[in-house]
């Protein structure tokens, strides 16, 4: 992997290899951009195939950080922190010991939890640093907030999504395929079903399966087709990446609008989606309830400043698709457009 070259391309400002041999740690910090602020973006820990992936999803992962930033208006960059799970590894200690690398970085990067991580990992790096959140104690870190705040803008979304592409103004019998019931899907999947949705689902869990049938009523089908089912919406809500050259042809929907980062494997696959005349709402736009939360924690303004500024996600979703209807390019395109006027 030429690392200068991934950089360039992404246009990364730094990053920053840790290792610390007594508690096992293996991580990249990404900080893709500081220009409106501190690169904000919380720590992911996953069993990554290869150290180059892990390197490409934290790149990744810290632009997609930026543009959500910038395109809700926070006072932000974008950054990543990602944790390679392995045998050996001693959990406290190596998060620990990446709140020393944190600290180094004089405030430069505010990390939080994300996939993978937990509360009782930011008290960890919090014994080293103050730059992070959702530690114990924290509005991140009561009950399931983040989540419930980022699954509530995802589900306003797709509301807003339904009146631009259908007209509607209800969900009442609208088929929503959703992919992935973890914490923020199965926050959407219940404010779904509340509105009347009717849901198809899939997990790799079958417990999660279960439980959303007998909850919601929802069809059970597998992670493998749920995009082949005929439906309204479909929301792309586990790992990125599920929306390719083979899978687009293959939808059969009219609207993609889900909770995952990185939902198009190719940036240019927007071009594609739009083709099939399927609206596509960008996937850091739709889904900045997180980050917002994150922001009103940072801002003191408490859970009712995170709903509120959640609450503005449709305003941010109706520009962006008048911006490309007006100007004739994808929404994706669109989204990028007016990110980067805040932040360039």
């Amino acid at each position: 992997m030429d690392v200068w070259r991934a950089m360039q391309d992404r246009g990364m400002e730094e990053l920053i290899f840790c290792q610390d041999q007594k508690s096992g740690l293996k991580a990249v910090i990404a900080l893709h951009s500081t220009k409106l602020g501190p690169a904000l973006g919380g720590c992911r820990l996953w069993s990554y195939a290869s150290e180059q992936e892990a390197i490409e999803d934290a790149m990744k992962l810290a632009k997609g950080m930026t543009y959500k930033a910038a395109i809700s208006g926070l006072p932000y960059g974008g950054g990543k922190a990602v944790v390679l799970k392995h045998v050996g590894m001693r959990r406290d200690a190596a998060f620990a010991a990446l709140g020393r690398f944190i600290e180094r970085l004089h405030g430069e990067y505010i990390t939080g939890v994300d996939l993978g991580t937990t509360p009782q990992d930011m008290d960890q790096i919090n014994r080293e640093t103050r730059h992070v959140t959702d530690q114990s104690g924290t509005l991140g870190a009561t009950g399931n907030f983040t989540a419930e705040m980022t699954a509530y803008g995802v589900f306003l979304g797709i509301q807003t999504s339904l009146t631009c592409k259908y007209g509607l103004t209800d969900m009442k019998g609208v088929r929503i395929a959703l992919q992935g019931l973890g914490k923020v899907g199965y926050a959407l999947a219940r404010r779904l079903h509340q509105a009347g949705a009717q849901l198809i689902v899939s997990d790799i869990d079958p417990g999660k399966i279960s439980q959303a049938v007998q909850e919601f009523n929802a069809l059970p089908v597998s992670s493998e087709n749920i995009h082949l089912h005929s439906c309204e919406v479909y929301a792309p809500c586990a790992m990125g990446g599920t929306l390719t050259h083979l899978s687009i042809p293959q939808l059969s929907c009219g609207i993609v609008a889900g909770a995952a980062n990185n939902q198009l494997a190719d940036e240019q696959l927007c071009d594609m989606l739009e083709q099939r005349n399927i609206l596509y709402a960008p996937d850091y736009a739709i889904n900045a309830g997180g980050i917002l939360s994150t922001g009103a924690e940072l801002a003191g303004t408490g859970a009712r400043g995170a709903t509120a500024a959640v609450e503005k996600i449709p305003g941010t979703l109706k520009h962006l698709y008048e911006y490309a209807r007006k100007n004739g390019i994808t929404t994706a395109s669109a989204a990028d457009t007016i990110a980067e006027a805040k932040f360039a």
